[in-house]
């Protein structure tokens, strides 16, 4: 798999192909002979985290079962919406893609004012995977395990500080939903991505993260973070010493990252029906399967119609929890 970034010089070069007018656009797409341009992926990600990964991922396997150039756009910021937004009013002509999480079509939409409808302006193309998120700390750290760490913060209340890839992430849910249920108090500091959130809790900025395990797996197999719970029902293969959040004494407080593909709504549905095909196929390729349960993640396999259905039911989830948690755009 290739994961090298595209140099901005080639991102500028692969985006002045020539293009037909828009109204073309969407009758070739109409008519089957989509695609017959270079795609984008957006990820609102910042690169080296785990939608990244997974986008770049998507991207070699989109590029040669659909025969166009597939590059990977990353613009973080804002809780993913950013990315977001740009492919809420991008072409309906499928030429832009989506890798987003539910941070950005599930809790983001809570806490942000958007000029874009997650629920309208973006179509549902497939699940991609689902990530449960790892409590981590410092490899340094004093405690090497949930309940010594309870005990630090319950002794220093409000001076811990939890790191998260954004505000309205699924990071910032998790630490929210823990604080809530461990009856703890922490400050949120949230960074423009996971990457950037690791140096500062390598370097001791910051004393703990939740973070999604394809975020998190290298560099806790590197060595940089100790593992404390998993937030998931049952422990994972990836991290088989590592207990869950329930057998660790904590209830309540299980988060996962979810990824799902998305184009712009309104794109004609020959080119989200074969999308989709791709994006089934490359999910079935043992390469694809392997890497995904090598950063602790599941497939599960979803047509339009039953991801468009997850992804307005995660939307009214995460509106209920971030109420309950009382999270604000910090």
């Amino acid at each position: 798999m290739n994961l090298a970034r595209p140099s901005r010089r080639d991102l500028v070069r692969g985006l002045a192909v020539l293009t037909l007018a828009p109204s073309a656009w969407l009758a070739s797409a109409a008519e089957g002979s989509y695609p017959d341009k270079q795609l984008r992926i957006m990820v609102g990600a910042s690169p080296g985290g785990g939608t990244d990964i997974l986008a770049r991922l998507l991207a070699e396997k989109f590029a040669r079962a659909l025969g166009q150039p597939v590059v990977v756009e990353n613009r973080p910021g804002a809780s993913n919406t950013i990315a977001a937004d740009l492919t809420a009013h991008a072409p309906a002509d499928g030429s832009t893609l989506l890798l987003a999480t539910n941070t950005g079509q599930a809790v983001a939409p809570h806490l942000l004012k958007l000029k874009y409808d997650p629920l309208k302006d973006l179509q549902p193309i497939g699940l991609v995977a689902v990530m449960p998120n790892v409590l981590i700390v410092p490899s340094n750290a004093p405690y090497r395990n949930v309940q010594e760490l309870l005990v630090a913060m319950r002794a220093k209340p409000g001076t811990f500080r939890y790191a998260s890839s954004g505000i309205g992430s699924t990071q910032h849910v998790a630490g929210a939903a823990f604080a809530l249920a461990t009856g703890t108090q922490a400050v949120h500091v949230p960074y423009r991505g996971s990457s950037q959130a690791h140096m500062d809790m390598i370097g001791g900025q910051v004393e703990l993260m939740f973070d999604s395990t394809s975020s998190a797996m290298g560099q806790i197999r590197g060595g940089n973070f100790r593992a404390l719970a998993v937030a998931a029902p049952k422990r994972i293969a990836e991290l088989p010493d590592v207990p869950t959040l329930a057998e660790a004494g904590v209830s309540g407080a299980d988060v996962d990252t979810w990824y799902g593909l998305y184009v712009t709504a309104g794109t004609p549905r020959p080119a989200v029906d074969r999308l989709a095909a791709t994006l089934s196929q490359s999910l079935a390729m043992p390469d694809v399967q392997e890497r995904i349960k090598g950063l602790g993640g599941e497939i599960t396999v979803m047509d339009v119609g039953a991801f468009a259905a997850m992804n307005r039911s995660e939307f009214e989830r995460y509106g209920k929890l971030v109420r309950a948690t009382g999270m604000q755009a910090d």
